[in-house]
């Protein structure tokens, strides 16, 4: 018994312990490249990728992905749901390193990409299934709020006019993104750019 208390004393944790912890590594390894995988077919291929395809792209098994995600509505959920994290924390950096006006603009180009890369979704997120609740429900507790924070900080500093509500320009930022125009892939970008300039006060 002292031998085994020794050992755990030196290696701050039984064995079985450390073998749940690289259990539990290992778990977040799979679940990271899958929903990588996903959210790079999804780009190219719309939420229809098959769930073989984003196996075999995220180099694990058909049985690794249903234990992880045992419905594919929570793998685009979740897919959904990492992406918003990353773009409301982009917010953060752009407010540090540029002038509120230009921290909107950037972000708001940020938010038409997240949105642009997301063919098909809107159909699944309608599709009434109840994992998608708790999508729309982390849309309104993260992006919503980022979006105001960003435009609230470029109307005190008199950069933007002050008569719209970063629900609008979301809302009208998404609407840009679903239509397309022949010969110009990055219509939508140029089109959100055109928006938020309309929100720039006239120095």
């Amino acid at each position: 018994m002292a031998k085994v208390l020794s050992t755990e004393r030196m290696t701050g944790a039984a064995p079985i312990v450390g073998g749940e912890r690289r259990l539990r590594a290992d778990a977040q390894r799979s679940i990271d490249a899958l929903i990588t995988a996903a959210r790079e077919l999804f780009a190219t291929t719309g939420v229809d990728a098959t769930t073989r395809e984003i196996a075999e792209r995220a180099g694990v098994g058909m049985g690794t992905l249903f234990r992880r995600f045992p419905q594919r509505a929570d793998l685009i959920a979740a897919v959904f749901q990492s992406e918003m994290v990353a773009i409301a924390d982009a917010a953060n950096s752009l407010a540090a390193d540029c002038t509120p006006f230009e921290a909107l603009a950037k972000w708001m180009q940020a938010y038409a990409a997240f949105i642009g890369t997301k063919r098909g979704l809107a159909k699944a997120l309608s599709s009434g299934d109840p994992v998608f609740v708790g999508v729309f429900a982390h849309f309104d507790q993260r992006l919503r709020p980022t979006a105001q924070k960003l435009y609230d900080a470029a109307v005190a500093a008199g950069e933007a006019r002050p008569d719209v509500d970063a629900a609008e320009l979301l809302c009208a930022v998404s609407t840009l993104c679903m239509s397309t125009y022949p010969g110009k892939p990055d219509h939508a970008g140029q089109m959100t750019a055109l928006l938020v300039e309309g929100l720039r006060v006239a120095r």
